[in-house]
């Protein structure tokens, strides 16, 4: 058994009757091929919230300071995490994102870039745009509706895949794409949040 099946056996054990998860949608993330899972970011714990609430094993984009300890930097590359660096382009991370998708893998994005501790859904940096319409990876809203405490519900509902046939016809920005893509996530938090 590898790491990644370990590490999502023993989050799902400890976070589904901690937080009460109830998942929805789960049925809209494509069993195979390339995916793209964007989802809002509320806390440190949204990366294994959405490993174990999907059908998929999923790679994630994590900063790159977390790497800097090599405990935890060994741990992360053993669960598919690797590193980008943050307030700037970092070409590395972006080629590797685009050769996990290539590869017909799931990638996991928090278009915010950091967390948005109000639990509202913010603005999104353009680089899940920038995977959007360089890939053909089918792009699934995810929206986590908490807050993370102890037996409350915490909701993770995942959206019908958007069609960017348009976006990529027409050569859209990363930006716009982005855009796009937020205020799906904000309508399935506006939906679901009672």
């Amino acid at each position: 058994m590898n790491l990644y099946k370990i590490g999502k056996a023993l989050c799902s054990i400890i976070f589904y009757p901690m937080y009460r998860i109830k998942v929805i949608g789960k049925h809209n993330i494509p069993s195979k091929g390339p995916v793209i899972i964007c989802a809002n970011h509320i806390s440190n714990i949204d990366p294994p919230v959405v490993g174990i609430t999907s059908n998929r094993n999923i790679y994630f984009l994590a900063k790159e300071e977390l790497f800097k300890n090599p405990i935890i930097g060994g741990i992360l590359k053993k669960v598919h995490a690797f590193p980008i660096k943050r307030g700037m382009r970092d070409r590395n991370a972006l080629r590797k994102g685009l050769g996990v998708l290539k590869e017909g893998h799931a990638l996991g994005l928090f278009p915010e870039g950091s967390r948005q501790k109000n639990g509202e859904v913010g603005k999104g940096l353009a680089g899940a745009g920038f995977f959007a319409l360089r890939s053909d990876a089918a792009i699934v809203p995810c929206a986590i509706i908490g807050p993370y405490k102890k037996f409350k519900s915490l909701k993770v509902v995942y959206g019908e895949p958007i069609d960017m046939s348009e976006y990529r016809e027409e050569k859209a920005s990363a930006q716009v794409v982005t855009d796009r893509i937020m205020e799906e996530i904000r309508q399935l938090h506006k939906i679901h949040q009672s």
